[in-house]
């Protein structure tokens, strides 16, 4: 009761989502009923549950779980109608003795756009802020991310990677990418000179999303599956696989809108792209080496 809602924020990159994920996936394993989503995705329900007169059917989905994960809290901002759905599912909720697990990219007093009423609640339970890595967690993350790709790295391009970055995650292994990818384009041995040649060339642009179209060409070469298979209608086992993680990677390093990526993929309806971008995330944290598959994409994204 202490905790709920357990109200997390943290600057993008350092874990929020991988922390509400995990969440939900050990809840799901002691069979606890635990319901991740997205505040974009709740909106979007919400709205579609309007547009089909299917509104019950919406808050039994949203009020009958014992756990309920929102994830990118600040989405809901100026979204009145949505915010006050969420107003009451949150007191259905709470009133039930059901948990809340809130994530935002700021405490919730500072969320733009959000009524008192709602940011009062978040401060009801829990407030907790995830603090950007130390030295120390930023070289743990970066052996932890080697191994995993068995890649040898020496300790002065380790530590020379985790003073580059110091608060942000995601970056931080887009770095390792960069190095690794770069030595084995220019069949070099990583060192140092290596490392600080593979990222000489970052500017702030390089930092940008990533080219929707590069992804699923990527995808599409990884997997040996035609693009037009992708984006098709195809439900062939490795077709199928090839979408999600498209899907994926447009939402995470494109960083489309969910209506976006089903406009790509052969205009899929959004309950089916969070259908397969759900299904990836799960897979990624029980599965090492997806985790070591999408880098490969990745790589091969940066060089098209």
């Amino acid at each position: 009761e202490d905790y709920n809602p357990l109200f997390i924020y943290s600057s993008p990159g350092l874990g929020k989502t991988h922390l509400l994920q995990a969440i939900a996936l050990r809840a799901g394993q002691i069979n606890i009923n635990a319901l991740y989503v997205t505040s974009e995705q709740f909106v979007n329900d919400f709205i579609t549950s309007i547009a089909q007169s299917r509104t019950d059917e919406f808050r039994r989905r949203y009020r009958s779980v014992q756990l309920l994960l929102l994830d990118d809290v600040q989405f809901l901002g100026s979204k009145g109608k949505s915010q006050e759905e969420f107003f009451y599912t949150f007191n259905d909720l709470h009133s039930n003795g059901c948990q809340i697990v809130l994530a935002c990219d700021r405490p919730p007093s500072a969320i733009p756009g959000m009524e008192a009423r709602l940011s009062s609640r978040f401060q009801w339970g829990l407030t907790a802020d995830i603090a950007p890595p130390d030295e120390e967690t930023r070289l743990a993350i970066l052996m932890a991310k080697a191994s995993e790709r068995r890649v040898d790295l020496p300790i002065e391009v380790l530590r020379y990677l985790a003073d580059r970055v110091r608060d942000n995650i995601r970056a931080l292994e887009g770095c390792l990418n960069r190095v690794v990818a770069y030595a084995r384009l220019t069949q070099s041995t990583i060192n140092l000179e290596v490392a600080r040649k593979a990222l000489d060339a970052l500017t702030p642009t390089a930092a940008a999303p990533a080219n929707p179209q590069a992804i699923l060409e990527a995808v599409s070469e990884y997997y040996s599956v035609p693009l037009a298979a992708i984006t098709g209608k195809s439900r062939a086992k490795q077709i199928v696989e090839a979408r999600h993680i498209g899907m994926y990677l447009l939402r995470e390093d494109a960083e489309l809108a969910l209506k976006q990526v089903g406009l790509l993929l052969g205009h899929r309806d959004h309950s089916t792209v969070i259908h397969g971008v759900q299904k990836i995330t799960r897979a990624l944290i029980a599965d090492p080496r997806l985790s070591a598959q999408l880098t490969e994409i990745r790589e091969s994204v940066s060089h098209l």
